[in-house]
């Protein structure tokens, strides 16, 4: 049986949608993955065949085909541990395909089939979006991170017993933790303004145009002199961010792994 799911992959800073394409057939036991994996998306063999031995119970026998659409773009990270997975299920008919339909679904797994964070999960959801997809299904630790993604329903998935459990109508999946600190309204880094510095006059003047005219700035001095202090402080007179240019800073962050 062969069964189809979506997921993405990253590009740069920007991702790109990835078809996961799961054949299941009778022949000896074999598990191969096709499409430009590279080294972290080959070990998902391993991965995948522990967390659902682990929670579902029984691994599908057979010769295993996955295939990562496109061919001709290179396909890394971990994120494509989950969809794997379930289009294994799919595949066994442990899993309703209806289920998974218009659905993206990105996440490593542990061997006990919890649900790892992974890095790109902001572009992923953007893509997802611009190709018409309405929902995603992420880790939890990056629930709050897709969800900055507007008018496409996301979903934090702790685990893949849960997720399956919920696809199958069985459960409701767990409300995710809240986080620390809120996205939209940032803690002040400043403690200072540029006006605050006393003298000065003629560096901080260049840094007000610089900043007025979106220029290039060179500054040349020796130790002590306040060059870091100065450059610290420019953002404080720059406008806030417009929530596309707020987008694309979070998206290097993003796929960083710093959020």
């Amino acid at each position: 049986m062969l069964a189809k799911i979506f997921s993405a992959s990253v590009l740069g800073v920007d991702a790109f949608i990835v078809e996961v394409e799961v054949d299941l057939s009778s022949g000896l036991p074999a598990f191969e993955v096709v499409g430009l994996p590279d080294t972290a998306v080959r070990e998902a063999k391993e991965r995948v065949r522990a967390a659902i031995k682990n929670t579902e119970g029984n691994f599908p026998s057979g010769r295993i085909t996955v295939n990562l659409a496109p061919a001709d773009l290179r396909k890394e990270g971990s994120g494509f541990d989950l969809p794997i997975a379930l289009g294994l299920l799919v595949a066994n008919e442990m899993l309703p395909p209806a289920a998974l339909a218009n659905s993206s679904f990105v996440g490593e797994l542990s061997l006990d089939g919890t649900v790892r964070p992974v890095p790109g999960v902001l572009p992923m959801a953007m893509a997802a979006k611009s190709q018409g997809i309405q929902r995603i299904f992420v880790p939890e630790a990056n629930f709050h991170e897709a969800q900055l993604v507007e008018d496409i329903e996301v979903f934090a998935v702790p685990g893949l017993s849960q997720l399956c459990q919920f696809l199958r109508g069985e459960t409701a999946l767990p409300p995710p933790k809240a986080p620390g600190q809120s996205q939209s309204e940032p803690a002040n880094a400043f403690d200072l303004d540029l006006s605050d510095i006393r003298g000065q006059k003629v560096a901080k003047r260049a840094l007000e145009v610089a900043a007025a005219g979106g220029h290039n700035m060179l500054m040349i001095g020796p130790p002590g002199s306040g060059k870091t202090l100065l450059a610290r402080q420019l953002p404080t007179i720059l406008p806030s961010m417009t929530r596309a240019e707020a987008l694309e800073v979070t998206k290097i962050y993003s796929v960083s792994g710093l959020l």
